[in-house]
């Protein structure tokens, strides 16, 4: 029963990447565009750090 915890939990903590993913992506989008795009991601960006450290 051990060894069953342990691989849920570890296939529950390998998914946190993919959830971070929309956060992501966000990032990126926000950062083509000229002049603020950098600052207006800085949001985004501490989403996904938030979720995937």
């Amino acid at each position: 029963m051990d060894r069953l915890t342990i691989l849920l939990a570890a296939l529950l903590l390998s998914g946190c990447g993919l959830a971070a993913a929309p956060c992501r992506v966000a990032s990126a989008g926000l950062k083509v565009v000229p002049v603020v795009g950098h600052a207006a991601a800085t949001p985004t960006d501490g989403c996904a750090a938030a979720i995937d450290p």
